[in-house]
This record gives structure tokens, C-alpha cells and sequence, in this order.
């Protein structure tokens, strides 16, 4: 089944549309005209929905999440090329082959060890390299199915200290991946991310500090002053913070990134009874 073949319910899309409209215009609310990107969480959910927001959102919706990564595979097979995937979910090694392999994975936003940064690198510069050695590759210059490019990373910092929570701990650890990835051929050091304590994401609001957004903000400060990069033309690295409980508090702490599902999806299935499509 092919997107032009994959049945979009009108009364369930004119409901996702609301809904990211709704999200859209409370970020617009508070991010005092800076331009932060939405990433509409789909996991669990069919790729109908996805397709729905691709095809009716206005702006069309291009970035989705997913945490798992067979799950990601398989819709990205199946929905359009235009789409710019995140793998936000726990990264396992065993995974970094096939993920660096989709050529429209945009971001890899939980990486938290060298060998898993390592390996993204590797498998990249594979896919990179038959791209461009392919006389039958789409064409660079297409709008539709753009080319591969390097993948963006964001490293993951526990700035929780939760043992549950995955990530790196603050402080030497977070800048030394940094400045790993910061030199990798095929990666691009987008910024820092972190899942805080759920205790504190729901009591944070836009006029309250989250300890979490203060610690990833101080982090990517640390970062930036050990990697030089005000004397790299002052690049500066996002912050990706904030997901359906705190996303507008994200906000105004920084957040150039936020990543929200149930507030436009709805409540999530059960894993095993989850459908890839419709």
C-alpha cells in the first residue's frame, strides 16, 4: 500500500488538524516570535494520521516522532519521502544500522553513548556514499524526495539523575560526546536533549522554571564554551525540552524543539495492539 492508496478518515483528520492548529498557536503564544519546531509524536499511531496532517495541516506537518525503531522503519517505507523522521526512543545499538539507513531520518535525538554516535556515523556515510554513487537515486534536486544528508543528533543528558531515565550525566560525560559527534564526517551536533522527571514537567507552566530546562540550558552553555564554537562564527546549539505536559514552559525557558503527541493524537493504544496503517 502506497500513500495515495491509504484511506484518510475526513472526521478523524479535520480532528488532528484542530488539534495541531490548537499546539501550534500555544507555542506561537509564548516563543516571542522565535521560530520553534514541532515534532508530532505518531508512535503507536497509524500512518493514516500521519498522512492526514501531511496532506491537511496548513502548513503541511513534516516532522514526526517515533520511539520505536522497527515501528519507524516501517511507516517511513510506506508514507511519503517528504517527511522528516525523529527517533526519540531509547537508542539501542543493535538499531543504529537500520536507522541510519532511512535516508529521510532527520534527527537522532537520544543519543547518549560514543559506540551508539559511532555507529549512526558509520552506517551514514554508507547510505551517504551509495546515494551518491547510484545512477538510479533520485535526483538531489527534487522538492518531493530530497537527498540524504548528515544526520542531525541530539545528545541525551539525564538531568534528572533518575536511574530509570537514559542520557548522559552532566558535565564532562556530555561534553565529551559532544565534541565527538561535533567531529564525526556524517553526523551534525544539533543541540542537547532531555526527558525531565515527570514530577516536574507537570507542574511546570509558562511562568515557572523547570530544574530539568535549567540544567539542559546550563549543559549546552558548558558545551558551547568547551567546543569553541563562538569562535566557529557562534553557532549555537537548540535545546530540545518540552513534550505535551510542559511544552509551553519549554518554551519560554529556550526550547527551539518540542515534542508532542497525546495533546494531538489522542490516548495511545496498547503496543500489541497498535497498527502500523489502517
Amino acid at each position: 500500500m502506497t500513500d495515495t492508496e491509504m484511506r484518510i478518515d475526513p472526521q478523524r483528520a479535520a480532528a488532528l488538524v484542530s488539534q495541531i492548529k490548537t499546539v501550534r498557536e500555544r507555542i506561537a503564544a509564548v516563543s516571542s516570535g522565535r521560530d520553534v519546531r514541532l515534532v508530532a509524536v505518531s508512535k503507536l499511531k497509524p500512518a493514516n494520521d500521519i498522512l492526514a496532517l501531511v496532506q491537511q495541516a496548513s502548513p503541511p506537518q513534516l516532522h514526526f516522532g517515533e520511539n520505536y525503531a522497527q515501528e519507524l522503519s516501517q511507516k517511513a517505507e510506506i508514507l511519503p519521502r517528504n517527511i522528516q523522521w525523529h527517533f526519540i526512543g531509547g537508542l539501542q545499538s543493535g538499531h543504529c544500522k537500520n536507522l541510519a539507513k532511512i535516508p529521510n531520518l532527520w534527527c537522532v535525538s537520544s543519543v547518549d553513548t560514543e559506540k551508539k554516535a559511532q555507529l549512526l556515523d558509520k552506517h551514514r556515510g554508507e547510505l551517504l556514499s551509495s546515494f551518491s554513487s547510484s545512477p538510479s537515486s533520485p535526483s538531489s534536486s527534487s522538492p518531493a524526495i530530497p537527498a540524504p544528508a548528515k544526520l542531525n543528533i541530539h545528545v541525551q543528558v539525564n538531568t534528572s539523575g533518575e536511574s530509570s531515565k537514559s542520557g548522559c550525566e552532566p558535565g564532562p560525560a556530555t561534553v565529551s560526546l559532544c565534541r565527538l559527534v561535533e567531529a564525526a564526517p556524517h553526523l551534525h551536533l544539533l543541540g542537547l536533549m532531555t526527558i525531565g522527571a515527570i514530577a516536574r514537567s507537570v507542574e511546570t507552566t509558562p511562568e515557572s522554571e523547570n530544574e530539568d530546562f535549567v540544567c539542559l540550558r546550563a549543559q549546552r552553555d558548558l558545551v558551547a564554551a568547551e567546543l569553541g564554537l563562538e569562535e566557529k562564527g557562534g553557532r549555537e546549539l537548540e535545546l530540545s525540552m518540552g513534550m505535551s505536559e510542559d511544552f509551553e514552559g519549554a518554551v519560554v525557558m529556550g526550547s527551539g524543539e518540542v515534542r508532542v503527541g497525546s495533546t494531538i493524537f489522542g490516548a495511545r493504544p496498547l503496543k500489541s495492539e497498535a497498527k502500523i496503517r489502517e
